[in-house]
């Protein structure tokens, strides 16, 4: 039984991909599971009555989204999206693999301007690209296998590892899925930078619109520690830095006619 999991687990080690940022990810599970499963989430979110009747409101985030979508690498941009405005008072959105994209009401009370909704979209369309979800789920597989592993070590040492079962599942948390948790949003910051600027929308927005997320979010953050996102102040500031190098790839798409006209 030891052998098997070791065994399980040099396989995982060889189960890599490249994420477009070019870091190293483990990648277990395959993208046409991940669209599955992107694709029965989006439907019970649908058949749960929580897609907002406001036509209005619905071609205004379409018209973001689409143009955010027209500027992501191949295969992405070439398949069919579906877009959709949630009736969700929480200021967010979501992207979810087999093209789906979610925008909560209560997002366009804090992003006030098409550029700033643009950031969010864009972060989340970079998740997608950048497939965190597969990263994730592979991550939580080679966990819960380490802990089997150990689980089966102790019982064939007639141990009681019960107290080291719950530190290796508490290492496992802190240790390494939410640092990549907060590494995955960096990089789909990055990357939904770089979207909403060859789509013609002012990356600058993307600063702002954290400036005003932490002021929405009051006093509610947990510890940075246990936090799956990064800092917001340190998140604005990180996009603050990035917005002048993105300021010509802005300029260029204006140039070239891509100046979405999205409007409530």
């Amino acid at each position: 039984m030891r052998k098997t999991f070791f065994l399980t687990a040099a396989a995982l080690l060889t189960a890599c991909a490249t994420a477009p940022t070019g870091r190293t990810q483990l990648m277990i599970v395959s993208d046409a599971e991940m669209s599955r499963m992107g694709a029965a989430a989006f439907d019970q979110i649908k058949s749960e009555g929580k897609v907002a009747n406001d036509p209005g409101r619905e071609r205004y985030v379409r018209c973001i989204a689409d143009a955010l979508i027209a500027e992501l690498p191949a295969p992405w941009r070439d398949q069919p999206w579906e877009v959709a405005l949630m009736a969700d008072d929480s200021a967010n959105a979501f992207a979810l693999p087999g093209g789906k994209v979610g925008v909560n009401t209560g997002l366009l009370r804090v992003a006030t301007t098409p550029d700033q909704v643009a950031a969010v979209v864009g972060h989340e369309l970079g998740h997608v690209v950048s497939k965190h979800g597969a990263e994730r789920m592979s991550q939580q597989m080679a966990a819960q296998g380490a802990m089997a592993a150990a689980a089966v070590a102790g019982a064939a040492s007639g141990n009681d590892n019960a107290q080291a079962l719950a530190l290796l599942g508490i290492g496992a948390t802190v240790g390494v899925l939410l640092p990549y948790s907060r590494l995955h949003e960096s990089e789909a910051d990055e990357l939904g930078q770089r979207y909403m600027a060859a789509a013609g929308f002012d990356p600058r927005a993307a600063a702002t619109l954290w400036e005003n997320m932490q002021a929405n979010a009051g006093d509610s953050r947990p510890p940075a520690l246990l936090s799956t996102h990064p800092d917001p102040t340190r998140r604005a500031e990180r996009l603050a830095a990035r917005a002048p190098s993105l300021m010509p790839v802005y300029e260029e798409a204006r140039a070239a006619g891509r100046a979405p006209q999205c409007r409530l």
